[in-house]
Protein backbone atom coordinates (compact mmCIF):
# COMPACT_ATOMS: atom_id res chain seq x y z
CA UNK A 1 0.00 0.00 0.00
CA UNK A 2 1.01 3.85 -0.61
CA UNK A 3 0.53 7.13 0.27
CA UNK A 4 0.72 9.81 -2.34
CA UNK A 5 2.44 12.33 -0.24
CA UNK A 6 1.12 15.15 -2.57
CA UNK A 7 -2.38 14.11 -1.99
CA UNK A 8 -2.61 13.58 1.87
CA UNK A 9 -3.41 16.46 4.01
CA UNK A 10 -2.50 14.55 7.25
CA UNK A 11 -5.97 14.67 8.88
CA UNK A 12 -4.38 11.36 10.77
CA UNK A 13 -8.03 9.38 10.47
CA UNK A 14 -7.03 6.44 9.03
CA UNK A 15 -4.09 5.46 11.75
CA UNK A 16 -6.80 3.79 13.57
CA UNK A 17 -7.65 1.86 10.71
CA UNK A 18 -4.55 -0.09 10.25
CA UNK A 19 -4.61 -3.24 11.88
CA UNK A 20 -1.01 -3.55 12.15
CA UNK A 21 -0.28 -0.21 13.67
CA UNK A 22 1.82 0.59 9.85
CA UNK A 23 0.55 4.21 9.49
CA UNK A 24 2.18 6.68 10.99
CA UNK A 25 2.30 10.65 11.47
CA UNK A 26 5.85 12.24 11.44
CA UNK A 27 6.07 15.52 13.78
CA UNK A 28 8.14 16.78 11.20
CA UNK A 29 5.69 16.17 8.19
CA UNK A 30 2.35 17.18 7.00
CA UNK A 31 1.48 14.17 5.37
CA UNK A 32 0.70 9.93 6.69
CA UNK A 33 3.13 8.01 5.81
CA UNK A 34 3.17 3.67 5.94
CA UNK A 35 5.98 1.37 7.67
CA UNK A 36 6.68 -1.16 4.25
CA UNK A 37 8.48 -3.65 6.80
CA UNK A 38 5.26 -4.03 8.93
CA UNK A 39 2.75 -3.28 6.38
CA UNK A 40 0.42 -6.66 5.58
CA UNK A 41 -1.02 -5.11 2.40
CA UNK A 42 -4.41 -6.23 3.92
CA UNK A 43 -5.96 -3.21 2.35
CA UNK A 44 -8.40 -2.16 4.80
CA UNK A 45 -7.15 1.40 4.71
CA UNK A 46 -7.79 1.59 1.40
CA UNK A 47 -11.28 0.23 1.36
CA UNK A 48 -12.53 1.69 4.57
CA UNK A 49 -12.49 4.90 2.24
CA UNK A 50 -11.64 6.73 5.44
CA UNK A 51 -9.27 8.90 3.37
CA UNK A 52 -11.14 12.47 2.60
CA UNK A 53 -9.09 12.87 -0.77
CA UNK A 54 -8.46 9.57 -1.46
CA UNK A 55 -4.72 9.55 -0.88
CA UNK A 56 -4.37 5.86 -0.62
CA UNK A 57 -3.32 3.63 -3.58
CA UNK A 58 -3.53 -0.49 -4.32
CA UNK A 59 -0.12 -1.84 -5.39
CA UNK A 60 0.82 -4.99 -7.10
CA UNK A 61 4.00 -6.47 -6.00
CA UNK A 62 5.93 -8.86 -7.21
CA UNK A 63 6.82 -12.25 -5.61
CA UNK A 64 7.76 -12.79 -2.46
CA UNK A 65 6.11 -9.59 -0.71
CA UNK A 66 2.98 -10.61 -2.96
CA UNK A 67 2.39 -13.17 -0.27
CA UNK A 68 1.73 -10.75 2.06
CA UNK A 69 -1.99 -9.58 0.39
CA UNK A 70 -2.98 -13.60 -0.57
CA UNK A 71 -2.88 -13.70 3.46
CA UNK A 72 -4.28 -10.40 4.23
CA UNK A 73 -6.61 -9.56 2.08
CA UNK A 74 -9.63 -11.44 2.24
CA UNK A 75 -11.01 -10.16 -1.25
CA UNK A 76 -8.12 -12.42 -2.62
CA UNK A 77 -7.65 -15.76 -3.87
CA UNK A 78 -5.11 -17.90 -2.98
CA UNK A 79 -4.00 -19.06 -6.77
CA UNK A 80 -2.69 -22.11 -5.54
CA UNK A 81 -5.79 -23.42 -3.90
CA UNK A 82 -8.62 -21.24 -5.56
CA UNK A 83 -9.47 -20.52 -2.27
CA UNK A 84 -9.87 -16.71 -0.36
CA UNK A 85 -8.34 -16.63 3.43
CA UNK A 86 -6.09 -18.05 5.27
CA UNK A 87 -7.46 -21.97 5.44
CA UNK A 88 -9.28 -24.23 4.30
CA UNK A 89 -13.37 -24.88 3.38
CA UNK A 90 -13.06 -28.29 4.50
CA UNK A 91 -12.43 -27.58 8.41
CA UNK A 92 -15.68 -25.70 8.41
CA UNK A 93 -17.76 -28.73 6.32
CA UNK A 94 -16.83 -31.83 7.43
CA UNK A 95 -20.18 -33.28 6.98
CA UNK A 96 -19.59 -32.58 3.66
CA UNK A 97 -15.94 -33.52 2.68
CA UNK A 98 -15.22 -36.01 5.49
CA UNK A 99 -11.82 -35.11 6.07
CA UNK A 100 -11.52 -35.43 10.27
CA UNK A 101 -12.94 -39.47 10.58
CA UNK A 102 -13.63 -41.27 13.62
CA UNK A 103 -10.33 -41.85 15.56
CA UNK A 104 -8.70 -38.89 14.19
CA UNK A 105 -8.75 -35.10 14.96
CA UNK A 106 -7.93 -32.05 12.80
CA UNK A 107 -5.48 -29.66 14.10
CA UNK A 108 -5.16 -25.66 13.26
CA UNK A 109 -2.58 -23.39 14.68
CA UNK A 110 -3.61 -19.71 13.39
CA UNK A 111 -1.25 -17.63 13.86
CA UNK A 112 -1.28 -13.52 14.14
CA UNK A 113 -4.51 -13.16 15.48
CA UNK A 114 -6.01 -10.86 16.87
CA UNK A 115 -4.05 -7.41 15.73
CA UNK A 116 -0.26 -8.58 15.70
CA UNK A 117 0.41 -10.74 13.10
CA UNK A 118 2.78 -13.40 11.77
CA UNK A 119 6.10 -13.59 9.88
CA UNK A 120 6.53 -16.72 8.36
CA UNK A 121 10.14 -17.59 10.29
CA UNK A 122 7.36 -18.10 13.16
CA UNK A 123 4.79 -20.04 11.21
CA UNK A 124 7.35 -22.57 10.47
CA UNK A 125 8.66 -22.99 13.37
CA UNK A 126 5.47 -24.00 14.23
CA UNK A 127 4.77 -26.34 11.86
CA UNK A 128 8.24 -27.94 11.98
CA UNK A 129 7.23 -28.88 15.82
CA UNK A 130 4.27 -30.21 14.34
CA UNK A 131 5.80 -31.59 11.78
CA UNK A 132 7.82 -33.72 14.81
CA UNK A 133 5.14 -34.55 16.16
CA UNK A 134 4.01 -36.66 13.51
CA UNK A 135 0.90 -34.72 11.80
CA UNK A 136 0.00 -34.98 8.16
CA UNK A 137 -0.62 -31.76 6.46
CA UNK A 138 -4.07 -30.39 4.89
CA UNK A 139 -2.96 -30.67 1.05
CA UNK A 140 -5.22 -27.48 -0.11
CA UNK A 141 -3.87 -25.28 2.90
CA UNK A 142 -2.29 -22.22 1.75
CA UNK A 143 0.99 -22.45 4.39
CA UNK A 144 1.11 -25.99 3.40
CA UNK A 145 1.83 -24.53 -0.74
CA UNK A 146 4.69 -23.06 0.94
CA UNK A 147 6.09 -25.95 1.98
CA UNK A 148 9.25 -27.54 0.33
CA UNK A 149 9.34 -30.49 2.71
CA UNK A 150 6.42 -31.10 4.32
CA UNK A 151 7.70 -34.27 6.60
CA UNK A 152 10.03 -31.16 8.37
CA UNK A 153 7.80 -28.44 8.02
CA UNK A 154 10.39 -26.49 6.42
CA UNK A 155 8.90 -22.88 4.25
CA UNK A 156 10.36 -21.43 1.22
CA UNK A 157 13.32 -19.79 2.66
CA UNK A 158 12.11 -16.69 0.15
CA UNK A 159 9.30 -15.86 2.44
CA UNK A 160 10.53 -16.57 5.23
CA UNK A 161 10.95 -12.73 7.01
CA UNK A 162 7.19 -12.03 5.57
CA UNK A 163 4.96 -10.53 7.77
CA UNK A 164 1.10 -11.18 7.05
CA UNK A 165 -2.23 -10.42 8.95
CA UNK A 166 -2.47 -14.65 10.00
CA UNK A 167 -1.72 -17.83 9.00
CA UNK A 168 -3.48 -21.00 9.83
CA UNK A 169 -1.49 -24.30 9.62
CA UNK A 170 -3.97 -27.06 9.02
CA UNK A 171 -2.95 -31.08 10.03
CA UNK A 172 -4.78 -34.18 10.80
CA UNK A 173 -3.82 -37.10 12.96
CA UNK A 174 -4.56 -39.76 15.21
CA UNK A 175 -6.25 -38.87 18.41
CA UNK A 176 -4.14 -41.32 20.50
CA UNK A 177 -1.18 -38.67 18.82
CA UNK A 178 -2.81 -35.55 20.44
CA UNK A 179 -0.85 -35.54 23.99
CA UNK A 180 2.76 -35.59 21.62
CA UNK A 181 1.23 -32.81 19.43
CA UNK A 182 0.20 -30.77 22.66
CA UNK A 183 4.10 -31.42 23.96
CA UNK A 184 5.56 -30.11 20.70
CA UNK A 185 3.33 -27.09 20.42
CA UNK A 186 4.14 -26.20 24.11
CA UNK A 187 7.75 -26.42 23.56
CA UNK A 188 8.44 -24.11 21.08
CA UNK A 189 5.81 -21.39 22.13
CA UNK A 190 7.65 -19.83 24.00
CA UNK A 191 10.25 -19.08 20.76
CA UNK A 192 7.30 -17.79 18.96
CA UNK A 193 7.39 -13.44 18.97
CA UNK A 194 3.43 -13.45 17.82
CA UNK A 195 0.38 -14.94 19.42
CA UNK A 196 -0.91 -18.18 18.03
CA UNK A 197 -4.12 -20.47 19.24
CA UNK A 198 -4.83 -24.02 18.72
CA UNK A 199 -7.98 -25.43 17.68
CA UNK A 200 -8.84 -29.26 17.31
CA UNK A 201 -11.82 -30.66 15.14
CA UNK A 202 -13.54 -33.83 15.69
CA UNK A 203 -16.46 -35.86 14.63
CA UNK A 204 -18.75 -36.20 18.34
CA UNK A 205 -19.11 -39.27 19.91
CA UNK A 206 -22.88 -40.87 19.79
CA UNK A 207 -23.49 -39.40 23.52
CA UNK A 208 -22.82 -35.82 22.06
CA UNK A 209 -19.09 -35.55 23.94
CA UNK A 210 -15.51 -34.60 21.79
CA UNK A 211 -13.37 -37.61 22.16
CA UNK A 212 -10.38 -35.19 22.63
CA UNK A 213 -12.15 -33.42 25.87
CA UNK A 214 -11.18 -36.46 28.08
CA UNK A 215 -7.63 -36.37 26.68
CA UNK A 216 -7.13 -32.03 27.18
CA UNK A 217 -8.53 -32.65 30.79
CA UNK A 218 -5.81 -35.38 31.42
CA UNK A 219 -3.25 -32.92 30.15
CA UNK A 220 -4.56 -30.25 32.53
CA UNK A 221 -5.15 -27.91 29.03
CA UNK A 222 -7.63 -25.13 29.21
CA UNK A 223 -10.13 -25.03 26.06
CA UNK A 224 -13.92 -24.68 25.41
CA UNK A 225 -15.94 -26.55 23.26
CA UNK A 226 -17.10 -24.78 20.25
CA UNK A 227 -19.20 -26.19 17.82
CA UNK A 228 -20.23 -26.34 13.96
CA UNK A 229 -23.26 -27.78 12.79
CA UNK A 230 -23.22 -28.64 8.67
CA UNK A 231 -27.49 -27.54 8.29
CA UNK A 232 -27.40 -29.69 4.65
CA UNK A 233 -26.87 -27.05 2.53
CA UNK A 234 -23.72 -28.89 1.12
CA UNK A 235 -23.71 -32.85 -1.00
CA UNK A 236 -22.40 -35.30 1.35
CA UNK A 237 -18.86 -36.22 -1.10
CA UNK A 238 -18.33 -39.25 1.21
CA UNK A 239 -19.70 -41.94 3.33
CA UNK A 240 -17.90 -43.09 6.10
CA UNK A 241 -18.13 -46.72 7.20
CA UNK A 242 -17.55 -48.33 10.56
Amino acid sequence: MKIDEKECVGCGECLAYCPMGAISMDDDADFASIDEDECVECGVCFRSKVCPVDAFEEEIHPWPRSIRAAFSNPLLVHKETRVPGRGTEEAKTNDVTGQFRKGFVGITTEMGRPGLGARFYDVEKVAKALARAGVVFAPNNPVTYLMVDQKTGQLNPEIISEKVCSAMIESTTPLENLPEVIKQLKGVSPEIETVFCLTISSRLEEDGTAPCEKVLKELEVLFYINGKTNVGLGRPLFKEVG
